[in-house]
């Protein structure tokens, strides 16, 4: 960005209280501004603008104390919302070529600075530097600078004016970071799909925040090995492509010598001379292990290099201390602490496709098959796929049993499958499958067992490292992403004496953990079970492990088994679909119908939602053969359409809720739902049949009910339109300078348009809740006609813009896609492509199949713990409206940040909720927009 000083003033000197606010200055300047660092020692730096006549030096100096600088910070700061900075003091104007670039650049750095005339088209900005200065910039070359005007001197000759003032809080930049960090990320261990994600989120949130990235080749070999062809400095464009990629770019490798100190040595020494001071690994537990025990070495190791003469001084003062931050890459899920680790979901979806494909065969020839996964000491694989796929039977490590007991389980649940009618049976292990004795237990051994006992013809397929292959599904490619940039943000606000964090995942929220903690608990698993104590085992798991092994349990026994519930306990409970159709109906189905066989319970189906009742009658008890294998079935099996209550007949839905005797109604659906369960709830009053208690388990691709983070359905789409848009950007790349405009939908929800970009990399998306701006719109054609220029004759140079259906009713597609052209140049080529409802994807996600499964089972759990509150109501001729406990017996189940929660759908319905515009006033993926356009380098001005 060409930059100068206006007015006569040929430069400055700025005083700074000592090296690290030196440090923060040089920072400021050379990456917010532009000034390119012409020379720096270690008291004094020297830096050039692009015009080199514009000079400004930085050098220690006891002119001003920190406490100082601090205090005038906090003037600044009141002073920023009632007072226009350029009538208090003296400050230095900078004269520039591109004032919108710079604007976006502190606006996303959330660096304050106030804009003249206005905010929509300034043409002064001015803000503060780490120093306190107040600094302004123009987009006019004769611009009045309030300094005096000086005669044009050398570097050596000027006498500089001395700028003392001081400013509110500087960026994320300055303030995250004391001096310059060199980040290094490396794979470590078993490769897994996101990985590649992961790597390209950490470089590109290095660089925006001012930092330099190395990408460490081979793992911890590439550490001790060193040099340009292990450490690796990484630019921008050097990631371009790595989303779509399996497995790692930058490889990994197992390393003997990493284990000895002499190779820890090494690894410091090289470090240390590529100077790099952070380091970001991804791996599984044996990885991060190594990484807390490199940091805790360190200064040991630093100190050992600086006695032998390896390192000079000046190099053992600057990495006296290394930090680290870890992201766990691992198919097995198997660390303690977090609910998803990269790569796992991506394992999971191979092994449902792969069941999905032997489920067919099987049933064809009434077969079993034993489906043996990953999983040597964790059976989250196995598990998952279970619910998934609704197995017949699992083994995982946890939950052992004797050599002659698993045999007698196992023969007697699927003869009793057998007998109530079903052709196939399917048993999924983990490779680490073991008696209570610890004694392998082998896929021929169970095959053996179902041919020899129960004479059923069976297969062994072993699905082996198929399940590390392909490209990272959406969730992980997400996870990755988010946890790639947070690491970069924790290493950045680290001192010498924060504990090494490790990123993960809790519910629906990224989180910061304790590395050490997480790796000692993922250890005692694996000890536990070899002293046998599997009860400790489980319990090591996360609750949500156990919940699913419980809810597994529950719902492979069906009505096999004797209900769990007394008799004078048991309920009628209905299930409906209202709306759109969603991944992840048919399992949400499925799992309510057989967890309430398991308890006792009679499952209904209302088929084709309310007009399909009123109409029809269409209300059936469900029974177990008719819906096995509803789990891995795209659609609604039981139909769905818009229509609520009050648009069909309130009095007839109530009729038949009343001949029914229902006790409970799980809505699985999106908006329509939503409203549906308000206007059952509010007509309580003048419907006995609606007291009782009503919970919606939200299921719609466009996320957007409230009271939940998360809608089912929402990660099929994202998974089907995510492969569209690789398919296209393919297209596009082969077909060179050429940009795609895609067409998701989405209604007046951004959620799918977002987290697709992110998913993709798209260089733009635009969304209803921000609608399409002229002048944003002409940055990113701006934007484009760059990146196409400087990616001429390289690979990969497709580009992609998602725009919501709704984000502009004029500018539509096709109209948007002809603009970019026109104002293109000729540099690049616009298409259009409509997936339409493809987005509505095939057969559902396994992050969809096994939340279903959970959302399901919580719902029967809500009706069974809310029965009594709401019974006494039933023959009542009036019904206290205001009671909260009363109106919570009709509530949303969702997912919410961290937690998993009941919300009651008055509280939603009335205060948390635009019902004109069908969303949520809160919209929770706001932040992520951000991520979104700072990883493709996209510059955004302010809403």
């Amino acid at each position: 960005m060409p930059v100068s000083v206006v007015n006569g003033a040929t430069g400055a000197v700025l005083h700074a209280p000592g090296k690290p606010a030196m440090n923060q200055t040089i920072n400021f300047y050379s990456n917010v501004v532009g000034f390119k660092v012409k020379s720096e020692q270690a008291s004094s730096a020297i830096l050039l603008a692009d015009d080199k006549k514009t000079t400004l030096k930085i050098e220690v100096s006891d002119e001003r104390t920190e406490e100082e600088i601090e205090e005038l910070r906090e003037h600044w700061t009141q002073l920023f919302s009632v007072a226009d900075w350029r009538s208090q003091i003296s400050h230095l104007t900078f004269a520039v070529t591109k004032l919108n670039d710079l604007v976006s650049t502190l606006l996303n750095l959330d660096i304050p600075c106030q804009l003249y005339p206005n905010e929509l088209y300034p043409s002064e900005v001015y803000t503060t530097d780490p120093l306190g200065n107040l600094v302004g910039f123009t987009s006019a070359s004769n611009a009045l600078s309030l300094l005096p005007p000086v005669d044009k001197l050398t570097i050596e000759e000027f006498e500089p004016t001395v700028m003392s003032t001081a400013a509110s809080e500087v960026s994320r930049i300055v303030s995250d970071a004391p001096t310059l960090r060199n980040f290094a990320v490396m794979t470590s261990g078993g490769d897994a799909p996101g990985m590649n994600a992961c790597v390209r989120a950490v470089v590109r949130a290095a660089i925006f925040r001012g930092c330099k990235p190395f990408a460490v080749m081979e793992g911890y070999e590439g550490l001790v090995r060193g040099g340009s062809d292990y450490i690796k400095e990484m630019q921008w464009q050097d990631v371009r492509g790595y989303l779509t990629e399996g497995g790692t770019k930058i490889g990994t490798a197992r390393c003997m010598a990493f284990k000895e100190r002499a190779g820890r040595l090494k690894a410091c020494k090289n470090m240390i001379e590529a100077g790099i001071d952070a380091l970001i690994v991804c791996g599984g537990d044996g990885s991060l292990t190594g990484a807390d025990l490199f940091r805790s070495e360190w200064p040991s190791l630093i100190k050992e290099l600086k006695d032998n003469g390896s390192i000079n001084d000046k190099q053992y003062e600057r990495h006296k201390h290394l930090n680290i931050c870890g992201t766990v890459g691992s198919i097995d899920n198997d660390m303690a602490t977090t609910d998803a680790t990269i790569g796992a979901y991506s394992a999971l979806d191979r092994i449902c496709r792969a069941i999905d494909y032997i489920d067919a065969t099987a049933n064809s020839h009434s077969r079993a098959f034993v489906v043996e996964v990953m999983g040597r000491h964790c059976g989250w694989l196995a598990l998952m796929a279970g619910i998934a796929t609704s197995a017949d039977y699992i083994f995982i490590p946890e939950k052992p049993s004797s050599s002659k007991d698993w045999q007698s389980q196992m023969c007697q649940i699927v003869s009793k499958h057998r007998d109530k009618g079903k052709r196939k049976t399917i048993v999924i292990m983990a490779e680490g499958a073991i008696t209570s004795d610890l004694e392998p237990i082998t896929a021929s051994q169970v095959k053996d067992v179902l041919a020899n006992k129960l004479g059923l013809d069976t297969r062994v397929t072993t699905l082996g490292h198929v399940q590390r292959g392909g490209n990272a599904v959406a969730y992980d490619r997400i996870l990755a992403t988010f946890q790639g940039v947070e690491a970069v943000k924790a290493v950045l606000e680290s001192t010498p004496e924060t504990p090494s964090p490790l990123i993960g995942v809790k519910e629906n929220k990224i989180v910061r953990l304790s590395l050490v903690e997480a790796v000692k608990v993922t250890k005692s698993v694996a000890e536990a079970i070899e002293k046998h104590d599997f009860a400790k085992a489980m319990d090591l798991r996360d609750s949500e492990f156990v919940e699913h092994l419980n809810n597994f349990m529950a719902i492979n026994s069906a009505n096999h088994e004797k209900p769990s519930l007394p008799e004078e306990k048991r309920k009628r409970i209905a299930v409906i679909n209202v709306g759109a159709p969603a991944g992840g109906m048919n399992s949400a189905v499925y799992a309510m119908a057989t967890y309430c066989m398991s308890r006792g319970h009679t499952p209904y189906a209302i088929h084709n939602g309310f007009s399909g009742l009123a109409r029809h009658e269409s209300v059936r008890s469900v029974d177990w053969l008719s819906i096995e294998g509803w789990t891995s079935m795209g659609g609604c099996e039981i139909g769905t359409n818009r229509n609520t209550p009050e648009s069909t007949d309130l009095g007839l839905i109530a009729y038949y809720f009343e001949k029914y005797k229902f006790d409970g109604l799980i809505l699985v659906g999106g908006f329509e739902a939503f409203v549906s369960l308000e206007q059952l709830e509010k007509a309580r009053a003048m419907y006995p049949a609606f007291r009782i208690p009503m919970v919606l388990v939200p299921a719609t691709i466009s996320n957007n009910v409230p009271g939940t983070d998360y809608s089912l359905g929402s990660d099929t789409c994202l998974n089907s339109l995510m492969e569209y848009c690789d398919v296209v950007k393919q297209s596009a790349s082969a077909t060179r300078d050429r940009a795609f405009v895609i067409d998701v939908q989405g209604g007046n929800s951004g959620y799918i348009a977002t987290f697709a970009s992110l998913a993709c990399g798209a260089q733009a998306s635009y969304v209803p809740e921000e609608g399409i701006d002229l002048a944003q719109l002409e940055l990113d054609i701006k934007s484009l006609r760059e990146s196409f220029t400087a990616e001429n004759g390289l690979a990969r140079t497709g580009k992609l813009l998602l725009k919501s259906t709704n984000a502009s009713k004029v500018l539509t597609t096709q109209v948007l896609a002809e603009i970019m052209k026109l104002e293109s140049d000729g540099v690049f080529d616009t298409k259009t492509a409509v997936p339409g409802h493809v987005q509505q994807g095939g057969l559902p996600s396994p992050v969809d199949r096994t939340r279903a499964t959970r959302f399901a089972i919580k719902a029967v759990q809500f009706i069974e713990s809310k029965s009594d509150a709401i019974s006494k109501y039933r023959d009542e001729l009036e019904i206290p409206m205001d009671d909260k406990s009363l109106s919570e017996t009709a509530a949303v189940l969702g997912i919410v940040s961290l937690h998993l929660q009941f919300t009651g759908i008055r509280q939603l319905y009335d205060f948390e909720t635009e019902v004109k515009r069908r969303m949520p006033k809160r919209i929770h993926w706001a932040k992520t927009r951000e991520i979104c356009d700072q990883l493709v380098g996209r510059t955004k001005l302010k809403a």
